[in-house]
């Protein structure tokens, strides 16, 4: 597949040993790879993907799939209303790196949910990874291993605020998020609510208050959050974090 989709991406060009030149690889090794002999290093294959504006995908799809334009955010259509002016988030505004956010739990009021998320920065998106906790997903019927509880997401920018999108795999369920910042001693807290995409239930919630602490990158800081994840009573909450949620509040 790798050596018909470079043959495909190849044909644009008049001449095999000035592409060959122009992505500095050897024009016999790059025959090897035009004839499925062999396949590039890691750092090879990135600079081919670079170079035609694809991704790893070459070495699996037919590259025409590679090169259709099915992404949301790239729509002509919406780029005035959900495109690249929306959606380049400061490092300043919310820098990359892990968070831990807690709410209450959507299937027990009586609980909350804490979880660890990662934030960062791919092809001009603010991306975000994390997992559902296991509790949860228990509590809801649903397998616990990490592919089913793998959740993603991209942020953009409100007038006021930030929106998150979040999905798990085939967007089996989803949820939006809005925060703002409030003021703290490392100014490192985001406060607002989450909504899930779900029909009306008589003994659920759909809509939450929801925190967010910006973590950093340090390793014992990260490590402790990540083992203080899933359900949590509110004396267990910290201290700041329970009094964002304002757990004695309605939500409005």
């Amino acid at each position: 597949m790798f050596g018909s989709n470079l043959r495909a991406l190849a044909k644009q060009y008049s001449s095999i040993s000035d592409l060959a030149r122009k992505l500095d690889i050897n024009r016999t090794q790059f025959n090897r790879y035009l004839s499925g002999e062999s396949f590039p290093r890691p750092d090879v294959l990135d600079r081919i993907c670079r170079f035609f504006d694809v991704d790893a995908r070459i070495l699996l799809e037919p590259v025409e799939r590679l090169t259709e334009n099915t992404q949301l955010l790239g729509s002509p259509f919406l780029a005035e209303f959900m495109g690249k002016s929306s959606v380049l988030i400061p490092e300043s505004q919310f820098p990359s790196g892990f968070y831990r956010f807690s709410r209450r739990s959507f299937t027990d009021q009586s609980l909350f949910v804490v979880g660890v998320m990662y934030a960062l920065r791919e092809g001009g998106l603010t991306v975000v990874r994390g997992f559902e906790a296991k509790e949860a997903m228990r509590a809801q019927g649903l397998p616990v291993d990490a592919r089913t509880r793998e959740f993603r997401g991209y942020i953009s920018q409100q007038e006021d605020g930030l929106a998150m999108m979040l999905s798990r795999r085939n967007s089996l369920t989803g949820s939006y998020n809005y925060m703002s910042r409030v003021s703290s001693f490392e100014n490192n807290f985001w406060v607002g609510y989450t909504t899930r995409s779900m029909r009306e239930s008589l003994t659920a919630t759909r809509i939450t208050r929801m925190v967010f602490e910006h973590l950093g990158r340090d390793t014992g800081t990260i490590l402790a959050a990540a083992r203080g994840t899933g359900f949590r009573s509110a004396d267990e909450l910290l201290p700041f974090h329970r009094r964002l949620l304002q757990i004695d509040a309605a939500f409005r």
